[in-house]
């Protein structure tokens, strides 16, 4: 059975996940890997523009390096991005055969979407000698944490995913940091209770933690201020940036604004028209960079959101830059219904009409998922 076939037959969502499965499965064939040194990137928001401004950087800089992000946009193949462009098919589709030859046919039938891919990906990424390696939703539990990493980073954590990793910032912080290795670096946080948290775990491990916000470089700094009117325009680009840079900075890589030309993960705030942003952010602290990015603005927000997101309370951010929602259709069980989602703007005093098309006179954000963005961009492109 071929890869899309294979993986059509994987539901990409689970209400219960069965935490002891794939460290035991990847056991079993742990040892036919030949991957470079593994970066892990675990946090709320931010994962996958720093990911990418790191694995860009060290390609630029003569490295061969692996990519996996997640989830995808329009194709399968985003998640696996080698030496500078993302997977080609016959390179997944060799992958896959691979993995089918050494996991028995029950194995590989109980693994997750997310579990398979994970070992899709560090076959592909064989032989290279940097492997950026992006958690999913959690980080203790998460499957990318059975592989030996070489560092941690550790972008913003906030609230989201509360039915799997705690309703608290502290238990969903927690559960994020024990992924800790023995070197870890810190970016910006919003909430100071995850600094401390870090500290203790780092100091438990024996493990060497370094903050940004005390450890970014003059060098840093620069070449943030150089590329702040081209290729990070907003403040939590920058910042993500400046978290790339200072762990570049920890590999002996020698840094200039040249690495990160071009360095952008698309849908992260992306300009896909004179007068329309798109933006997979989905949750409170993904609306609150971008209320603050817009501030002043008045947008049409395209939109709609899963019903397990506090899609209420990222409205209310977001009403001072909206002029009004525009509702657009997504294909998806896990979408909140349109009575919930219509009950919440009138309560918040938001205009709100479907969504038919843009118009050329006014500014328009979309923004609420990566089904959200898939739905907008599929519509777009016809």
């Amino acid at each position: 059975m071929g890869l899309q076939a294979f993986l059509g037959d994987k539901p990409l969502y689970y209400d219960v996940i069965d935490y002891d499965r794939f460290p035991r499965i990847y056991n079993t064939i742990r040892a036919a890997f030949a991957h470079g040194r593994i970066i892990h990137i675990v946090g709320t928001n931010g994962k996958g523009t720093t990911g990418r401004f790191i694995a860009h950087a060290l390609h630029v800089s003569g490295f061969r390096v692996g990519h996996y992000t997640s989830p995808h946009i329009l194709h399968f193949n985003e998640r696996v991005w080698i030496d500078g462009a993302d997977a080609d098919d016959a390179t997944l589709e060799a992958a896959h055969v691979w993995l089918l030859e050494r996991l028995s046919p029950q194995d590989a039938e109980a693994l997750s979407y997310f579990e398979y891919t994970t070992l899709l990906a560090m076959r592909c990424f064989d032989g290279c000698d940097y492997v950026v390696l992006e958690a999913g939703l959690g980080g203790e539990f998460d499957a990318t944490n059975v592989f030996e990493k070489y560092y941690s980073v550790f972008t913003p954590i906030g609230i989201d995913h509360q039915a799997f990793l705690g309703e608290t910032i502290e238990q969903i912080a927690s559960t994020k940091l024990r992924s800790m290795g023995q070197r870890a670096l810190i970016m910006h946080q919003s909430e100071e209770a995850v600094y401390a948290l870090a500290r203790g775990i780092a100091d438990a491990r024996g493990s060497t933690l370094e903050c940004v916000a005390e450890c970014a470089s003059a060098d840093g700094y620069a070449i943030v201020e150089a590329l702040a009117h081209s290729e990070v325009s907003s403040a939590y680009l920058q910042r993500n940036l400046l978290g790339a840079i200072t762990l570049l900075e920890r590999l002996h890589v020698e840094v200039s604004p040249a690495l990160f030309v071009g360095a952008r993960l698309f849908g992260r705030l992306s300009k896909i028209a004179p007068n329309v942003w798109l933006d997979v952010g989905h949750n409170v602290m993904a609306a609150e960079a971008l209320a603050r990015h817009f501030a002043g603005e008045r947008l049409v927000l395209v939109y709609n959101s899963y019903g397990d997101k506090d899609y209420r309370t990222i409205l209310a951010h977001l009403k001072p830059v909206i002029k009004r929602v525009e509702l657009i259709a997504v294909d998806s069980a896990r979408i909140e219904t349109d009575e919930k989602l219509h009950s919440a703007l009138e309560a918040l005093e938001i205009a709100y009409e479907p969504f038919v098309t843009c118009k050329r006179d006014e500014l328009y954000l979309v923004f609420g998922s990566f089904s959200v963005a898939e739905a907008f961009l599929r519509r777009y492109e016809s």
